[in-house]
C-alpha cells in the first residue's frame, strides 16, 4: 500500500464519518419532538374530558373550582396548565391552554355544544382538540 492510497482512504473514511455524524446529530436534536407533541395532546385531552363530563347548561360560576357546566369553560385561558381546582402545575407552566364553547344543532334537531381546546407551548403551536356535548 502506497502513501497516496493511504491518504485517499483516510479522506474517504473521513467524509463518510462526517455524513454519519451529521445524521446522528439531526436525529438526536429532534428526538424530543414527539414527546412534547404527545404531552400537549395529553393536556388537551385532560381539559376536554373535564369539560365534557360537566352538565350541559346552567348558571354562571366564578372560579374554575366552581365550574359546573360546559358554558362556564367558554373563554377559559390558562397560561400554564392548571388542575380542576385552578392550582398551577409547575412542570407544565410553559404551556398555554384556551377553550371555546360554541352552541350548535346536530342532525337538524339535537342541541349540542362544540368544545375546542387549544394548546400551545414549546415546539407545539395550533394543537386543537374538538369534542361535543349533546343535550340529551
Amino acid at each position: 500500500m502506497t502513501l497516496v492510497e493511504l491518504v485517499m482512504s483516510i479522506v474517504i473514511i473521513g467524509i463518510a464519518l462526517l455524513g454519519i455524524l451529521s445524521v446522528i446529530n439531526l436525529t438526536a436534536s429532534r428526538s424530543a419532538d414527539p414527546l412534547v407533541q404527545q404531552q400537549a395532546i395529553a393536556i388537551a385531552e385532560a381539559y376536554l374530558e373535564e369539560i365534557v363530563l360537566q352538565s350541559y347548561g346552567g348558571g354562571a360560576s366564578g372560579s374554575r373550582a366552581d365550574f359546573d357546566d360546559v358554558d362556564d369553560y367558554n373563554g377559559l385561558v390558562d397560561d400554564g396548565v392548571r388542575d380542576r381546582q385552578g392550582n398551577a402545575i409547575a412542570a407544565l407552566s410553559q404551556y398555554r391552554v384556551s377553550v371555546t364553547v360554541t352552541p350548535m344543532v346536530l342532525s337538524g334537531s339535537v342541541d349540542a355544544k362544540q368544545i375546542a381546546v387549544s394548546v400551545s407551548g414549546p415546539g407545539v403551536s395550533g394543537l386543537t382538540l374538538v369534542g361535543y356535548r349533546a343535550d340529551y
